[in-house]
């Protein structure tokens, strides 16, 4: 494979040259410029800069040693800063791509690696800038034979990475599983936990659950505070639950239903000062208001939405799409670029109502317009297409949608990972 996106450290990768992203005077940028350096050699790669390379402008690209590298060489891509889109940024960056590849064939490397250039310190927008860069490398290799990689390696690459994907197998494996409450909800839903693991079976109704949900949040506060008095020695402790009570203030209760059902508590019930009879009593009385209220609002937004979704029953995908993109308040463009689709294709989905997009073409335009998963399973359905839970594909860009990732190019890095056909390269 000629041309492959990768999550590395670019300093790491062993290839016969890397690319860093460089000022147009000798001296030593942030980011991708300074880890480099730094693996390179800082003193060594700067002296010899200064002493052979000089000012370099642009656009340009220049090629020194890779002193303490993996890689032989290190081409150095002088990147433009990016302003508004309208000072020949575009220009300058497609130059930095085409320019470093003819060095590297000049000096007959045969392996490199790109980091997404001007995307970090100098502010390119990441999506375009990966248009950019992908547009180059793969003119470069209608014509030339070299293996290239691009390398992704920001603080949101690695905390997604860390964080986020360690659970897509199991999403794969289980297709639809619900997601992690904890993550949700926080030390309401630990709290919540706690009060579970008390019943021992018993079914408790929600008014109970929230009151046994509080005993256990208001436990949790207290040994946080005993424990922030303890590692802080003779500083003043803070205050309890029961000093904040003394001075006039009610603390916050729960919680769990409250951030799922946005349903505020029954007003100045604390569940450390009455029993839960009388909790339970008082919450049965504030719910059924707070119920009869939210069903009418409910009945209200169901309708609306039924009226909505009644009014662009007929629509083709090209209708249907353009009318979400309409509704979101975004721009056509800012659509199609974070879809990593081309402007053309998408010019024909635009112009042609009858227009019959490939499936492809239809997941990466959920991701690019934002849609929710009821959303996109919509939208699909008016080009034929479904979400199948046999497909690794449709699994991972539904996970994707679920979660409300939509970037492209974590979304190509796990096809690729997952041994899939990726889309972007």
């Amino acid at each position: 494979m000629p041309f492959k996106i990768v999550r590395n450290d670019i300093t790491k990768m062993n290839t016969e040259a890397i690319v860093n992203t460089a000022n147009d005077h000798p001296t030593v940028g942030t980011g991708c410029d300074h880890a480099v350096s730094m693996a390179a050699g800082y003193e060594e790669l700067l002296a010899y800069r200064k002493e052979r390379i000089g000012f370099v402008k642009e656009g340009d690209a220049f090629i020194t040693p890779g002193f303490h590298l993996p890689a032989k060489y290190i081409i150095h891509a002088v990147s433009p800063l990016y302003i508004d889109g309208k000072h020949e940024e575009e220009v300058l960056l497609r130059s930095c791509y085409r320019k470093s590849l003819a060095l590297a064939a000049e000096y007959g490397i045969r392996s490199i690696a790109f980091p997404l250039i001007s995307t970090g310190g100098f502010g390119y927008p990441k999506e375009e800038g990966m248009r950019i860069a992908v547009d180059e490398i793969h003119a470069f290799l209608l014509n030339s034979d070299m293996q290239i990689y691009l390398v992704v390696f920001d603080e949101k690459a690695t905390k997604m990475g860390r964080n986020l994907y360690p659970d897509l197998e199991a999403y794969i494996d289980l297709n639809y599983v619900q997601e992690r409450r904890e993550e949700e909800y926080g030390d309401a839903y630990y709290a919540f936990s706690i009060a579970r693991e008390e019943l021992d079976g018993e079914e408790l109704s929600p008014a109970q659950i929230r009151y046994r949900e509080e005993r256990c949040r208001r436990r949790l506060l207290e040994k946080q505070e005993n424990a922030a008095s303890t590692a802080y020695g003779n500083a003043a402790p803070l205050p309890s639950a029961a000093a904040g009570k003394s001075a006039g203030k009610k603390l916050e209760k729960p919680g769990l239903f409250h951030s799922i059902f946005q349903q505020p508590k029954p007003a100045e019930a604390e569940a450390s000062d009455i029993s839960e009879a009388e909790y339970i009593e008082e919450a049965c009385l504030f719910d059924e208001k707070e119920t009869l209220l939210d069903e009418d609002a409910a009945i209200e937004d169901m309708e609306r939405k039924l009226a909505e979704r009644m009014a662009h029953m007929s629509d083709t995908f090209p209708q249907y799409l353009l009318y979400l993109i309409g509704e979101k308040g975004m721009e056509n463009a800012e659509v199609y670029k974070r879809a990593i689709v081309d402007k053309k294709v998408f010019s024909k989905i635009k112009n042609n109502p009858e227009y019959h997009p490939q499936k492809l073409t239809a997941l990466c335009l959920c991701i690019g317009a934002k849609l929710n998963l009821d959303e996109s399973k919509d939208l699909l359905a008016r080009a034929g297409y479904a979400l199948s839970p046999c497909d690794k594909t449709d699994i991972i860009f539904s996970y994707f949608i679920e979660h409300g990732i939509y970037d492209m190019i974590e979304l190509d890095i796990q096809l690729e990972e997952h041994g899939l056909p990726c889309i972007i390269t």
